[in-house]
């Protein structure tokens, strides 16, 4: 097959975990499959909550200071990504796979995704996806879609559960 890094995006859909299950069992052979990255792109919380933190000054003009709701927030996301995480972890443990490593990286995930796998030379990025509907897609866009047109690998996107 010579694949010898594969890029698993998981967002904590059960899609992406299906995308997982997926490229395990048919990616990986009797001898030894490729090493799989199992990457999470976690949200900044200034995406989330819509604010910029660094642009709020607090405690006088030379000073600024994150707000205590976007600590917490950041606090809550990486429990987030912790879960997703430790979900794909023991999907792999059960599994039996070998060679994976976990990877989380904050920011905009169909950018990220984008850069990670060139940065790393992946042979084959593996994903799920949502199926929104085309109104809804509109609006939130498609990172499945977007990765497909702009990855410097193939693209696989793994529909329904596997």
């Amino acid at each position: 097959m010579g694949l010898k890094r594969v890029v698993i995006a998981v967002d904590g859909s059960e899609e992406s975990m299906s995308a997982l299950r997926w490229a395990i069992h048919n990616l990986i052979n009797d001898k030894e499959g490729p090493t799989f990255v199992v990457l999470h792109v976690q949200p900044p919380a200034s995406i989330v909550t819509g604010l910029n933190p660094g642009g709020i000054p607090f405690g006088g003009p030379s000073h600024v200071e994150v707000p205590a709701f976007t600590e917490a927030i950041e606090a809550h996301l990486r429990r987030i990504s912790d879960a997703i995480m430790g979900h794909a972890s023991k999907i792999c443990s059960e599994n039996k796979v070998k060679n994976v490593k976990m990877e989380v990286i904050v920011g905009e995930p169909k950018e990220v995704i984008c850069e990670y796998i060139e940065k790393v030379h992946a042979d084959l990025l593996v994903m799920g996806s949502r199926a929104y509907g085309p109104i809804k897609k509109f609006f939130l866009g498609s990172v499945s879609n977007y990765c497909t047109y702009h990855a410097q690998c193939p693209v696989m996107v793994v529909k329904g559960s596997s």
